[in-house]
């Protein structure tokens, strides 16, 4: 499936394949996870994470190993971020012991402001849905990412996972 961006993302950064430089290192995560998505519903339940990044290709890029505590589904995930300056954004692939052996197709953006923002499409069961995270809340001890996904190609977004982050 194709992969857009909005029409309007400004560059204002001095370096940008340094955008995730602010997340190296080992973390506690707070998730909040919406319990049905794309159902209508309103009931969240919170658990507790941890992930540990680092930086790949000489800079261009960085994995994270994340240890997600799912009450009753706890497992193992990982997010692998990678800048090509040719197009000025990255792109973000995740992959999970869930589900070995496969890997998200990617969501791609860049950081304004001090916001990243990424968009791509993926399915959820049998259904097309564009997929929305966000990158905010960003300073040296904390950050918070969240996903959302769209089953209108944009016109509504529903937010289903957020994880707040604090620097060990």
């Amino acid at each position: 499936m194709p992969t857009s961006l909005p029409i309007s993302m400004p560059i204002s950064r001095a370096e940008p394949s340094a955008d995730f430089d602010f997340f190296v290192g080992d973390w506690t995560c707070r998730h909040r996870y919406l319990t049905k998505r794309l159902a209508g519903a309103t009931d969240w339940i919170e658990f507790p994470g941890t992930c540990t990044t680092q930086k790949i290709l000489g800079g261009w890029g960085n994995f994270d190993q994340n240890e997600i505590e799912l009450p009753g589904d706890r497992y193992a995930g990982a997010s692998l971020r990678l800048y090509d300056p040719a197009a000025d954004r990255w792109s973000i692939r995740w992959l999970d012991s869930r589900r070995p052996g496969q890997i998200t197709p990617p969501v791609v953006g860049r950081f304004d402001n001090g916001i990243g923002i990424f968009y791509g499409d993926d399915r959820f069961g049998e259904k097309p849905i564009r997929v929305r995270f966000i990158w905010s809340r960003i300073t040296r001890g904390a950050a918070r990412w969240e996903q959302a996904f769209s089953a209108d190609e944009g016109n509504s977004w529903e937010t289903n996972w957020t994880m707040d982050f604090t620097r060990l």
